[in-house]
């Protein structure tokens, strides 16, 4: 079948920086209870850290003072989080690190993963193992049997159309499923995405199969550093074979009681039973860029977690610059400083610029699994082609700047 034409696609503008290269060790592994891979019914008194204290702890978490906008009260959601997406800064939070099935939501992960594997113009030819264990019920792009698709089709599907389907095509074509929840787990837990538990590859409800507000911003972060997520995660409709998809992301693509967010550029949407309605996004105003993640709202309103990140995003860029933050995104592990040698006079040289440290997975943490104890404080330079930032404080988005005109 032809490849789709992209035919309108929310686009932030590039002011490119390419990260050259840090060598880097993580600190020694330390074993952690690992925790119930069951949700719970209320936020555990004790979650994980990563990112600073008070991201572990139930409830609201901001830095109210003069100037700052208070938080809207009609926010219904089990869990959320507001991030500066390029400071990392955790602008506000609630049960931010809560375990909770993400539905959809994973497909950011899954992308993330697996985007740089396959050329946009390899052609598969669909067998019916590729198709086969997909949940009942799996939203679908349309793929059939016997029928030849290109990468590039394949992915609009799992961007735009939410496609089970698509996405267990591209695992068959990735050694199968078992494979891509491995390498989906590898990478969340280079992300430090300590909360996420992989099951199956498409987000679909499955024991144990869980994520948290906090990860699902780290995991996207992590994938709009690659121009083909930017690029897919901001289509808003595209021919797919015969017929015309268009993006089911709201805030994106609008809807009768949803209009299109100012400077939204994407990122991904859930829902399902267990799960309920998901959704994390990326918007920019002013040269400010907003990361806000949304899970499960109690309030069972059309579009209604939407109608709350849009709320979220409100208060984001009227907050940013304004309120301190109460936590932070942490780095990939791969971007970890190497430990000084001991008594070289380096470790001063980082830990003394009165910089708080990031708090990394530990195993004291809640986080689960293996953690680590990872201190990075705010004086640890990354090079950039377009100069140096502080790897914990800053990490620039290329192409998050400026938006095209919606078609």
């Amino acid at each position: 079948m032809p490849a789709p034409q992209r035919t309108g696609r929310r686009s932030l503008l590039v002011t490119s920086a390419t990260l050259l290269s840090l060598s880097a060790t993580a600190p020694a592994a330390l074993a952690a209870p690992t925790p119930s891979t069951s949700p719970t019914a209320t936020p555990p008194a004790r979650m994980s850290t990563v990112g600073g204290e008070r991201l572990g702890q139930p409830g609201t978490q901001v830095n109210l003072a003069s100037g700052v906008p208070v938080l809207p009260k009609d926010i219904t959601a089990r869990s959320w989080i507001v991030t500066d997406a390029e400071s990392g800064d955790v602008l506000a939070a609630h049960n931010a690190h809560w375990r909770l099935p993400p539905a959809s939501t994973l497909k950011m992960l899954f992308a993330d993963t697996l985007l740089p594997r396959f050329p946009k113009t390899m052609e598969h030819k669909v067998a019916p193992s590729d198709l086969a264990g997909m949940g009942d019920g799996s939203s679908v792009v349309g793929i059939k049997e016997g029928h030849s698709y290109n990468v590039h089709d394949l992915w609009l599907g799992v961007f735009l159309r939410s496609g089970n389907d698509a996405v267990h095509v591209l695992s068959a074509m990735n050694d199968g499923v078992a494979r891509t929840v491995q390498d989906m787990q590898a990478h969340a837990d280079e992300l430090q995405a300590r909360d996420t538990h992989v099951v199956s590859p498409d987000g679909y409800d499955e024991p144990g199969q869980l994520s948290s507000a906090y990860d699902l911003t780290l995991i996207a972060r992590s994938g709009l550093q690659k121009k083909d997520f930017r690029d897919y995660c901001s289509t808003v409709h595209a021919k797919f074979g015969d017929n015309e998809i268009r993006n089911t992301n709201r805030l994106l693509s609008g809807d009768a009681d949803v209009p299109v967010y100012q400077g939204i550029a994407g990122v991904k949407n859930g829902n399902t039973t267990n799960a309920g309605a998901t959704f994390t996004g990326v918007a920019e105003r002013n040269g400010r860029v907003l990361l806000v993640t949304v899970m499960n709202p109690e309030k069972h309103e059309h579009n209604e977690v939407y109608k709350e990140t849009a709320r979220l995003f409100d208060w984001g860029f009227k907050a940013a610059g304004k309120v301190n933050p109460v936590g932070e995104l942490v780095p990939p592990k791969s971007a970890l400083p190497s430990p000084a040698p001991s008594g070289s006079g380096a470790s001063a040289g980082i830990h003394g610029s009165g910089s708080k440290p990031v708090t990394g997975a530990t195993a004291e943490s809640g986080a689960g699994g293996v953690g680590i104890a990872a201190g990075i404080a705010g004086g640890a330079l990354v090079l950039l082609a377009g100069g140096a930032f502080l790897i914990n404080r800053r990490w620039p988005l290329p192409d998050l700047m400026r938006r095209r005109q919606r078609p």
